[in-house]
């Protein structure tokens, strides 16, 4: 499959990405806290899936040129890195 080219500024494309997650968020929270969303940002197509692999793949069979938004639902980020407080969550 040969990789998709983003047709828009990192900006635009992050803009894009928060503003669909922010109106479809009461849709995905229910039951799928802490899962990933992939969200095409031309098209509001979504994918919920435990992997990011997973969900990316999926979407991308439904909408082979999807410009790809990832989120990990209930959170702010998608992966963390560096050290944390084994109790923190978010």
């Amino acid at each position: 499959m040969p990789a998709v080219r983003p047709r828009y500024s990192k900006e635009e494309f992050a803009r894009r990405g928060d503003q669909l997650y922010q109106q479809l968020r009461p849709q995905l929270e229910p039951g799928n806290l802490g899962k990933i969303v992939a969200i095409d940002i031309d098209t509001g197509a979504f994918e919920i899936a435990d992997d990011i692999l997973v969900a990316a793949d999926r979407l991308l069979v439904r909408y082979p040129e999807a410009q790809t938004w990832f989120v990990r639902i209930g959170h702010r980020v998608v992966h963390r890195f560096g050290p944390r407080a084994a109790t923190e969550t978010t």
